[in-house]
């Protein structure tokens, strides 16, 4: 590890044990090596006794920095795994992040401008709207046509914090794949490599202007998600420039309550909303905590979404698409063989995995699901055990499975936060039948042909001219070999001719010794003929040749 790694890692443990954040572990979860490490860092003490354990996690994440603050945004979604109370203030890290200083944002937002704000904005309000992990928005008004815009820019040195924590990372995964061994199925430095991608992608606000416009277009007459309009002429690496939104943050149930809002039809639309940018668009939402979704004020019984924040963006393989529409089909019509059968398909875990028993793992995680009530069932928990279930058969980890596990446990997350009786089952199976049938049936057909007609189209003039040289590859590669077997027959033919003459004369040879003692003159003139014929036989075998095959 590099000094600085080394600096970084002293840096994480400090603050965690400043927080006392050993302290939430419970005994029993203590291993004595742990507490030997503990005790090896006795000069750290907990400095926030006074707090709860909900605040001082919070507080610990929102020193670490970025990539720590996203790992306790996803958590605040988790509530059937957490208690309200720390759910409640981890909560506030998804937009009440601390903010920089404002002076310090407007000299950044000129920068990238090359120019004054006042060049192209009037009304430039100094508070900060929100405050994130990564970034800072402001709020102004276009000058040349007086719309609301927001402007949304990075922290300052926010890069190489986040590079360092990566840095700290990767080389903890080296050194557990050093000790895992290169074979290892875990494989956590491409986890690591995956998740640097998806980071790195967010750290540059041109890559999400351009991510919001592509999500803005594939829903441009949906009734259930509006992105807001993006100003191309006004983004760059660190600043971007969008349309001002104004809706109910999701996370305020109160206030979508109050106004009426059916929660019911929005919680559905949610799982629509991803099982469509999944399956549809292929191009979904990974980040998708409360922070980054509003709900529309307008028609509270016919409610939508209004999706912020698209620095991180998932895409899959049409082969992970469809092994991930059967899995969930099958879990919902509790085929739990065919998931057995799903995932050594897919190649996620072992092809000599034992069928039976882990259909039989899987069984036992899933069966006593079905006998609760819809507001008692956890499907992201079940997930994860579904997981864990087939790590314990070596399971491969799936990178890019990754961001889609993750973009999950946020929608249900709110789901269940708006409307605890959500029936994931009605809500979601109907449309991956759908969706199924359009793939796999006529229409899906019909599409793929559409699709590779250009392709085609393009070849078809070659087509006869491949043909050609094809068949006359095939002719001149067959009269090759014909006459390659022609001279490998013919040699042959010599080397039996000569093993018959060689044999023949020690024939003779033998018989003229046997009987040399009867007949001496006569039969030494045999064996002398004999030895002759060998001796020649011999010399016209050893004779070098340049033979060809």
């Amino acid at each position: 590890m590099t000094v600085k790694s080394i600096r970084r890692a002293y840096q994480v443990i400090k603050i965690a044990l400043h927080y006392g954040l050993d302290d939430l572990i419970p005994s029993k979860l203590k291993p004595w090596y742990f507490k030997l490490l503990r005790w090896s860092f006795f000069w750290l003490t907990n400095k926030h006794k006074n707090k709860v354990g909900g605040e001082r996690l919070k507080l610990a994440m929102q020193e670490l920095g970025p990539v720590y603050i996203k790992f306790g945004q996803m958590l605040s979604t988790r509530r059937d795994l957490l208690s309200d109370e720390w759910a409640e203030e981890l909560a506030m890290l998804q937009d009440r992040v601390p903010p920089f200083d404002s002076e310090v944002a407007k000299a950044l937002i000129e920068q990238e401008l090359g120019t004054t704000i006042d060049t192209y904005f009037d009304d430039f309000d100094e508070t900060p709207l929100a405050s994130a992990s990564i970034s800072q928005v402001h709020t102004a008004k276009l000058k040349s046509n007086g719309a609301d815009v927001v402007l949304k820019v990075l922290r300052p040195n926010v890069e190489q914090k986040v590079h360092a924590d990566l840095q700290l990372m990767t080389q903890s995964a080296q050194f557990l794949e050093s000790l895992l061994g290169q074979g290892n199925r875990l494989r956590p430095l491409e986890v690591v490599e995956d998740y640097r991608t998806t980071i790195e992608g967010e750290l540059n606000l041109k890559l999400e202007a351009l991510n919001t416009i592509r999500l803005r277009n594939n829903f441009l007459d949906s009734d259930a998600l509006y992105i807001p309009f993006i100003y191309e002429e006004y983004c760059y690496t660190r600043l971007i420039v969008m349309e001002r939104i104004y809706g109910i943050p999701v996370s305020d149930k109160a206030a979508l309550e109050a106004q009426g809002t059916n929660l019911k039809l929005l919680a559905e639309r949610g799982v629509k909303l991803f099982f469509t940018q999944v399956f549809r668009d292929n191009f979904f939402h990974a980040d998708m905590h409360p922070g980054n979704i509003f709900v529309s004020t307008e028609h509270p019984n016919d409610p939508f979404y209004i999706g912020l924040d698209c620095g991180i963006m998932g895409t899959l393989s049409d082969q992970d698409k469809r092994y991930l529409a059967e899995n969930f089909l099958a879990f919902f019509n509790r085929d739990y063989t065919r998931i057995a059968q799903l995932y050594i398909e897919s190649g996620w875990v072992s092809a000599d995995t034992d069928l039976a028993a882990f259909e039989q793992a899987i069984k036992v995680v899933c069966e006593p699901m079905f006998n609760k009530p819809l507001d008692e069932i956890s499907f992201g928990h079940v997930l994860l055990e579904l997981f864990r279930t087939a790590r314990r058969f070596d399971m491969v980890v799936q990178p890019q499975l990754v961001l889609l596990e993750k973009t999950l446990l946020y929608i249900e997350g709110l789901g269940r936060q708006l409307y605890p009786q959500l029936d994931l089952w009605q809500t979601a199976k109907p449309f991956l039948e759908g969706w199924m049938a359009e793939q796999m049936g006529p229409k899906g057909t019909a599409k793929k042909i559409k699709q590779q007609l250009p392709y085609w189209a393009d070849k078809l003039p070659e087509l006869p001219e491949l043909i050609y040289d094809n068949l006359k590859m095939g002719k001149t590669f067959v009269h090759s070999q014909n006459q390659l077997l022609d001279r490998y027959l013919k040699q042959q033919q010599k080397v039996h001719k000569s093993n018959y003459l060689l044999i023949t004369s020690a024939v003779l040879v033998i018989c003229g010794t046997i009987l040399f003692a009867q007949n001496a003159t006569l039969w030494a003139s045999y064996g002398s003929i004999g030895v002759g014929a060998i001796l020649w036989m011999l010399g016209w075998r050893s004779r070098p040749k340049n033979r060809k095959f």
